[in-house]
């Protein structure tokens, strides 16, 4: 085989596996359904929704931490107004807070959290989920 040949395969593996299909994980509150990526390395989580520019009206994308902290998130790069919903480990609804596309401002959770989980602005309360509400996560989650 030559040399382009074995370079041609290991880019296109390469490629390939930087293209897999993102994690997705079903989670329920309020008597909704909703289907969201999830974001549990460092870089998904700091990609997040950045240069998306339609989500549906139950998408979104879950980004999960080691421990509970106070979390910081801005809009960077993200076309998109969004509103993000902080969680605790146990899936409560601590706090729901809107974004503005492209916004470098930081919104920061006011309690430790472990969880956030962003979704097109609105979503939330055109769902009927509010604050003090409980996300049902999948087994072995997360």
């Amino acid at each position: 085989m030559s040399s382009k040949v074995v370079a041609f395969i290991l880019i296109s593996a390469w490629f390939s596996s930087c293209q897999s299909p993102p994690e997705r994980v079903t989670l329920r509150a309020a008597g909704q359904s909703l289907t969201v990526e999830v974001a549990r390395t460092e870089a998904q989580r700091e990609r997040g929704l950045m240069e998306r520019a339609n989500l549906g009206p139950r998408d979104g994308m879950i980004f999960v931490f080691d421990r509970d902290d106070h979390l910081s998130f801005w809009m960077k790069n993200t076309p998109s107004p969004l509103s993000i919903a902080f969680l605790a480990a146990d899936g409560k609804i601590l706090q729901i807070e809107d974004m503005q596309p492209f916004s470098e401002t930081i919104v920061r959770s006011r309690l430790s959290a472990r969880y956030a989980l962003e979704m097109r602005k609105g979503a939330f309360a055109e769902l009927g989920i509010s604050e003090g509400d409980k996300f049902q996560f999948p087994n072995r989650f997360p």
